[in-house]
């Protein structure tokens, strides 16, 4: 779809190009969301980055259902462009995930130590009841 010219004077578009026009939009706030999700951009509302890989997942998976569900009807240049998105937030998540687990296991790693002291006190204090 060329986004230049009377695309973007909706008096001057047909109703299918207003179609494909409001879908790419769908496409763009549910990218933004994760995008969002994953602490690749600023959460507009709070002006931070904040990390929500939860919402970020389930603003993939929506886009996959769309996918799914308008298998066979949305023209070549809305299918490309549905699939680049999922492509780019899959491989951003998979990133951020990454990321996360990588985390996780430099802090267990980090409190393995005091991890054996406070089950010790634990059982002390069963002992002691």
């Amino acid at each position: 779809m060329d986004m230049e010219g009377p695309m973007y004077n909706p008096e001057q578009m047909s109703d299918e190009q207003q179609d494909q026009l409001l879908f790419m939009m769908l496409i763009q706030q549910h990218q933004q969301i994760a995008m969002m999700g994953m602490g690749k951009v600023k959460n507009l509302a709070t002006d931070k980055i904040e990390r929500d890989l939860k919402s970020a997942k389930f603003a993939i998976d929506t886009l996959l259902m769309l996918q799914k569900f308008t298998e066979g009807n949305l023209p070549k240049e809305l299918k490309n462009y549905l699939n680049e998105t999922l492509n780019n937030l899959r491989l951003n998540y998979a990133d951020e995930s990454d990321k996360v687990e990588d985390t996780s296991s430099e802090q267990q790693e980090s409190t393995t130590g005091s991890d054996a002291s406070s089950d010790d006190s634990g059982e002390n204090e069963k002992e002691k009841e």
